[in-house]
């Protein structure tokens, strides 16, 4: 149970650093070759959102949200160990965000969820793989799926 409380707090962690544009903070929740795909909040599928590292979501990322105001809202986990240094969880997950003016988009809310794969490394655990699937995306209040 220590080492789920442990996951549910990186998590939260993620959450938090998101909203606060720590990108340093949210690095440090990852292992260095995390495999993160976040394709399903694009408006189409064109493949952008899949990233190989850490680094290069977070350089991403750090980018498309600069000056935005976000909340990202994660619950319902199903956290399971897969062993003594690695687990899987699925995370329920609701999303707004408001883009500063004269952006293409002013908003998105996104409800769905991440399925992620954790390790504990030099102590501490990371996120892995992290693929978010959203069953609903709304941009300025029109539903793109």
């Amino acid at each position: 149970m220590e080492d789920i409380e442990e996951i549910r707090k990186l998590k939260a962690r993620y959450f938090r650093l998101l909203d606060q544009q720590d990108w340093q903070g949210v690095s440090e929740v990852f292992s260095p070759d995390a495999q993160i795909d976040v394709s399903s909040s694009t408006v189409n599928s064109s493949g952008r959102g899949v990233y190989s590292s850490r680094d290069s979501f977070v350089e991403s990322v750090s980018k498309i949200l600069h000056g935005a105001v976000t909340v990202h809202h994660g619950h319902n986990e199903e956290i399971e160990m897969t062993g003594p240094d690695s687990a899987s969880g699925v995370w329920a997950m609701e999303d707004r965000l408001w883009f500063p003016e004269g952006s293409p988009v002013r908003t998105l809310w996104g409800a769905g969820w991440y399925e992620e794969e954790y390790e504990r490394i030099d102590g501490r655990w990371r996120i892995t793989r992290m693929v978010l699937r959203r069953q609903r995306v709304e941009i300025d209040g029109n539903p793109v799926n």
